[in-house]
């Protein structure tokens, strides 16, 4: 580890049931700043609920979570956004009434420190406000290469570029850390080659840690720094893509047998 990185986030010892369903069991995991953490695993192994127990969606019954210096185990799901931790869903989650720009800027509705009165009003401060917004947002949508679909309705594009629009509206918050369950999800290889850029691009440009869940391992051994491998809710292995690809137990609960290995790109 590097010791001059700091921990951004920490789960220590999270449980989450449903009934007698373990969704996870005892998880610990650490990502650090100017990293990025893929957290794999067989459909059903938690990946999904670690996030969401991260961004306030689900409350675990055991085991504390952290960013930075803030306690967020019981934080509501708005209070964590505002800390800075945004995310995207496996399941595409945008008003698909609006258009990209309209999206994008509803996003920024929970930086918006201006009073009621004065929105509705318009004047004075909230004029200003809502210039930087929209500053903001142009270049998000500048560096996402979202111009040519900028006024268009979003129920109507493409799904990769509706991917595109989400990771935009995840954006729009200004992160410090961003989840992203499976941002690659019913991708061509065109389009997740494209994903795959602008996410290296976030981490390097805009220094954004990120927590990744993704099953396309060609693209998790490629731009992960650590990862971290779950099953049946439980931790098995962490480590850099080299020693996880190598690893007996993920070749066993990923692939099935332990005779299969992961392609290093």
């Amino acid at each position: 580890m590097d010791k001059d990185k700091k921990q951004v986030i920490k789960v220590d010892r999270l449980s989450l049931q449903f009934g007698g369903i373990h969704a996870l069991n005892e998880i610990s995991i650490n990502l650090m700043e100017r990293e990025i953490l893929a957290i794999i695993g067989p459909n059903g192994a938690g990946k999904t609920s670690l996030l969401n127990c991260m961004n306030g969606f689900y409350r675990p019954q055991r085991g504390e979570l952290f960013y930075k210096d803030h306690n967020i185990t019981k934080l509501p799901a708005y209070k964590i956004a505002k800390l800075g931790i945004a995310r995207t869903f496996q399941n595409i989650a945008l008003y698909t009434g609006l258009s990209t720009y309209e999206n994008l800027m509803a996003a920024r509705h929970v930086l918006m420190k201006k009073g009621i009165l004065s929105c509705a009003l318009y004047f004075g401060g909230a004029i200003k406000e809502e210039v930087k917004h929209r500053e903001v947002v142009e270049h998000i949508i500048d560096f996402l290469e979202l111009q040519p679909v900028r006024k268009q309705i979003v129920g109507n594009l493409p799904y990769g570029t509706r991917k595109r629009v989400e990771l935009g509206r995840a954006l729009a918050l200004n992160p410090k850390v961003l989840l992203l369950d499976e941002p690659m999800a019913g991708m061509n290889v065109e389009e997740k080659e494209a994903m795959a850029r602008f996410i290296i691009d976030i981490y390097e440009r805009m220094k954004i840690s990120i927590i990744l869940i993704e099953h396309d391992m060609g693209v998790v051994m490629d731009i992960a720094d650590k990862v971290v491998v779950l099953d049946f809710g439980r931790k098995i292995a962490e480590g850099n893509p080299e020693k996880i690809a190598n690893n007996e137990k993920v070749l066993n609960a990923y692939l099935g047998t332990n005779e299969a290995k992961f392609d290093l790109i």
